[in-house]
């Protein structure tokens, strides 16, 4: 009995042991309110994983080859998984999460593509760490991110600027996809995000 409540807490620990910190470099929050829809981008370009901050290119590599041993062709498709899901999930589950608690109440909605939109918000993923799953015990994924409010006509006028380390990401019940999980990562950062708008230009 002893032996099976250690290994719970230790799953505890290992899953929900880590604290997203959300962080206002500069600027303010003002201008949202005025707003009825801000314009997204994702930006991917720089993003480095794991602690020893691999490129993404260093880390698909790596990863494609180790997958074509255990099976030819698996690892071109994970490849196509693995940029694919930027589209598929994390786009999605970080606008899903921002306008569930802006667009509804506040009337500002969050979406890519809007060029008449007066500001855009940039979302640069800085750092991902996938995390793991082997059933009894797992790790969530981490999700960093710069995110920086500019004006859509003029990028480098920055109006708001955040910074986001180590979204937790992970599914109730688990998940075996480290695409999912990432996703959830994305969510989480939409969420707090949001929280942090209704707090600071909603007050």
């Amino acid at each position: 009995m002893k032996k099976q409540v250690l290994l719970l807490l230790a799953v505890c620990t290992i899953s929900f042991g880590y604290a997203q910190k959300m962080k206002v470099v500069n600027g303010n929050f003002d201008f949202i309110k005025d707003q009825k829809e801000i314009n997204v981008e994702f930006v991917y370009d720089n993003m480095k994983l794991f602690k020893k901050n691999l490129t993404n290119e260093e880390y698909m590599a790596e990863r494609s080859a180790k997958l074509e041993e255990d099976s030819r062709g698996k690892g071109e498709r994970w490849k196509k998984s693995w940029i694919g899901s930027r589209e598929i999930i994390y786009a999605p589950k970080f606008l899903e999460l921002m306008n569930r608690y802006l667009e509804k109440d506040h009337g500002v909605y969050f979406a890519e593509n809007l060029k008449d939109a007066k500001y855009t918000l940039v979302v640069e993923t800085v750092w991902v760490y996938p995390g793991w799953n082997a059933a009894v015990m797992r790790q969530p994924a981490k999700v960093s991110t710069l995110l920086k409010f500019v004006e859509t006509a003029n990028k480098d006028n920055v109006v708001l600027e955040i910074t986001s380390k180590n979204a937790p990401g992970n599914k109730f019940g688990g998940t075996f996809s480290n695409e999912d999980r990432l996703g959830e990562g994305y969510a989480k950062t939409g969420k707090s995000l949001a929280k942090l708008v209704l707090k600071k230009a909603f007050k």
